[in-house]
């Protein structure tokens, strides 16, 4: 699916834990996923396909935009102090959809995946664009949400917590700004550090 276009009706059962999508022309299920590597994750039942090929033919993120630590440090106390649930339980993972001055979309779920991709749906229902923007998360960078970063278009991605080996390589690959372990006024820059200034007028 390209565009909110295309869907005619979403449905969803919230007993069952399924939700139904139907587009304006008939659209056949591929085999492709079957011959995919399954990842299963304990963030709420979570699981995502991922495949090498996955990566293949993904543009690489031109963007010249620029961010300083200052602007960092800022955007992740605000979006600390956003999710009141959090603050209440400890239970739940964040994403925010950001300038380098402001959350622009902010979302949650008990899973890192999931907090994402409301970030990413409510972007499409909505029509808010993602280029020269950044996404904050409060979970591990895995390669898999490094990717979904990427096809967006997005230049950085920002997270309290750490990525894995694979994150890193993508991001180097693909010309996505990798930030990671910010926790008061420390961060690591893992890739494409260029797009970070220590200090900026």
């Amino acid at each position: 699916m390209r565009s909110k276009d295309e869907i005619k009706k979403i449905m969803v059962d919230d007993r069952r834990g399924v939700v139904r999508v139907e587009t304006g022309e008939d659209k056949e299920p591929t085999g492709e996923p079957l011959f995919k590597r399954l990842i299963t994750s304990g963030c709420g039942r979570g699981a995502s396909f991922y495949s090498a090929a996955d990566v293949q033919g993904q543009v690489k993120v031109e963007s010249q935009i620029g961010i300083s630590a200052l602007e960092v440090f800022a955007l992740v106390k605000k979006f600390q102090h956003r999710s009141q649930i959090y603050r209440i339980t400890g239970g739940v993972h964040s994403a925010a959809l950001c300038d380098t001055r402001s959350i622009l979309v902010f979302n949650e779920d008990i899973g890192r995946h999931n907090a994402i991709d409301k970030i990413f749906g409510q972007c499409l229902l909505e029509d808010i664009p993602t280029d020269e923007r950044m996404i904050i998360t409060s979970g591990r960078i895995s390669s898999e949400i490094l990717l979904k970063v990427a096809k967006r278009n997005i230049p950085v991605i920002i997270s309290k917590s750490a990525p894995t080996d694979l994150a890193v390589k993508l991001a180097n690959d693909l010309g996505v700004t990798l930030i990671g372990f910010v926790r008061g006024e420390r961060m690591n820059v893992y890739a494409n550090g260029w797009r970070v200034a220590s200090d900026r007028e």
